[in-house]
């Protein structure tokens, strides 16, 4: 019994000569739209006021240091909602304000039922920081306040920030 001889096919060029080439997109074979739900809040533009200073610094500076208040402050309330991991503020909290926050998570975690490891749904009423108001007391000082809605509801948050080895850190945490 003889193996049967492989076909010889005639390889047709794709590109035809005159046509100009076209580069491939990066993101070839996926839809341009993301239809999946959204699991994030939308991010507001926190209004900041800083009328309480009582230390001249540039304005850069001080943009940067507002910047950074709000994201925190963001951050420390969806922790504190259960709705972000207690680790991603770690690196700008000293360890008595962090020990607080993370019981203050798994009091919510606790609460809110499903057993470790479970993934839970996206809270239907997760924490915006809407405002924040920042008073730069030392140069190395800043407190801050926060107006956070939950839904229909609002809260307070009071922090914080000193530098401890070259890095803003949030040394008190208070919610209201």
């Amino acid at each position: 019994m003889t193996s049967p001889q492989p076909s010889r096919a005639e390889v047709i060029a794709l590109r035809a000569t005159g046509r100009p080439t076209v580069p491939v997109a990066s993101v070839q074979g996926s839809l341009a739209l993301d239809l999946t739900p959204r699991s994030a809040p939308p991010r507001p533009r926190l209004r900041s006021a800083r009328t309480n200073d009582l230390v001249v610094v540039a304005t850069a500076t001080r943009a940067q240091v507002d910047a950074f208040v709000g994201r925190y402050l963001q951050a420390a309330v969806e922790v504190a909602a259960g709705d972000r991991p207690v680790t991603q503020v770690l690196r700008h909290t000293v360890p008595e304000v962090y020990d607080r926050l993370a019981e203050r998570a798994r009091a919510v975690a606790t609460v809110a039922g499903p057993a470790q490891g479970v993934v839970r749904s996206p809270n239907p009423a997760r924490p915006v920081v809407v405002g924040v108001r920042t008073a730069l007391i030392r140069d190395d000082a800043v407190e801050a306040s926060a107006h956070v809605r939950y839904g229909r509801r609002s809260r307070a948050v009071a922090a914080r920030f000193e530098l401890v080895r070259d890095r803003w850190q949030c040394v008190a945490l208070v919610w209201g």
